[in-house]
């Protein structure tokens, strides 16, 4: 290596090599950020054939995964109250997790840093960390007043609101206290029954909510990859995707079924939250193959709407993961109790996280 570089510093070309150095490096060090079509090996009819089979086996993954957890009343291991469902939805949760930050977020930051987007404004502040922070922001007030405003209905619906009226009337009756013992007694009863069933009916929304939120975040970025997919027209970028984005569906479709499962919904209503799941990304491939003629991936408008759905979707997901599906299982006490059950939930995590992180390699 000395020999060389004392070669070229003798030569009479050092000057047109230090020249050539200087005008060439920086085409070396932005090469790879050109807002050319990428030069790829293009098939459209084989590409079809690759869409096709990623629609059935995305579509068939994706109604499996969501299924499982709502077997439960079939299958009693999978019930929300058995120890099995508290491993099946931690592993879920890792994946969405994961989801967010290792494939949903990156997404988005590629496309609004893209050297496509003009300098001003997207050069100049980091829009993708603010609209996912501002997504997570807006998941948690309207979890929030959502879940206030259903569980102020069902006690109006209950007759719990009117506790402050039952309060007055006994006050106005202390003195027939010991005549009416055993009615008073039975009044107590009833109100903890109301009660009981007040607090149970509020969990119970809350679960709704939470599987409503979810699957709008999930669906969001489903429907993202689905169009990218559909619009590539490179069979070596699509073949890897499909097993990836597979069981990408599969262990997603695991979590919603298990806030669906929780949540307790009509017949009607589970099967229509689950096909829709289930046909979200087949459909987002669908529209892919239309638009796939005159669909262009570096267009600023696409890179922008393309970029804040991403970091939105990703915000609701790591949001969702985080406070619904992981804090809330953890901290309860059914598990805060079991010392061998949080050991196992918490490697169910680990390994949900881990796998789904491992398929950002090829998706």
């Amino acid at each position: 290596m000395a020999a060389i570089f004392l070669q070229l510093f003798t030569s009479r070309k050092l000057l047109v090599t230090l020249l050539c150095v200087l005008f060439l490096l920086p085409s070396l060090v932005f090469g790879d950020c050109t807002c050319d079509p990428e030069d790829e090996e293009r098939d459209k009819d084989k590409a079809l054939r690759y869409k096709l089979v990623a629609i059935a086996s995305i579509l068939v993954a994706g109604a499996i995964g969501v299924s499982i957890p709502i077997l439960g009343k079939f299958i009693p291991a999978l019930r929300p109250e058995m120890d099995m469902f508290f491993v099946i939805k931690a592993f879920a949760a890792g994946v969405i997790l994961a989801t967010g930050f290792i494939h949903v977020l990156p997404d988005a930051f590629e496309n609004l840093t893209s050297p496509c987007l003009s300098e001003n404004p997207w050069g100049k502040f980091p829009f993708t960390g603010f609209v996912a922070m501002v997504s997570a922001i807006g998941t948690l007030m309207v979890d929030a007043f959502a879940t206030s405003y259903y569980t102020h209905r069902s006690n109006v619906q209950h007759g719990t609101g009117d506790e402050e009226k039952v309060g007055r009337h006994d006050e106005g009756h202390e003195g027939h206290m010991d005549a009416h013992t055993h009615a008073t007694h039975g009044h107590t009863h009833g109100s903890v029954a109301l009660f009981q069933n007040s607090e149970s009916s509020s969990e119970l929304l809350r679960h709704r909510v939470i599987s409503q939120v979810l699957e709008l975040g999930i669906v969001v970025h489903s429907v993202i990859i689905g169009i990218s997919l559909g619009a590539s027209e490179s069979p070596k970028t699509i073949k890897p995707l499909v097993a990836a984005l597979t069981f990408h569906q599969f262990f997603e479709g695991m979590g919603l079924g298990g806030c669906i499962s929780q949540a307790k919904f009509k017949s009607q209503a589970i099967a229509i939250m689950a096909a829709f799941y289930s046909l979200t990304t087949p459909v987002g491939i669908a529209i892919g193959i239309g638009i796939s003629n005159f669909y262009d991936e570096n267009d600023p408008t696409a890179l922008i709407v393309e970029g804040i759905f991403n970091a939105a979707s990703a915000g609701i997901l790591i949001y969702m993961a985080l406070v619904d599906l992981l804090a809330a299982d953890f901290m309860s006490s059914r598990m805060q109790s079991k010392l061998s059950l949080q050991i196992i939930v918490n490697i169910s995590l680990l390994l949900g996280a881990g796998l789904m992180s491992l398929l950002a390699k090829w998706a």
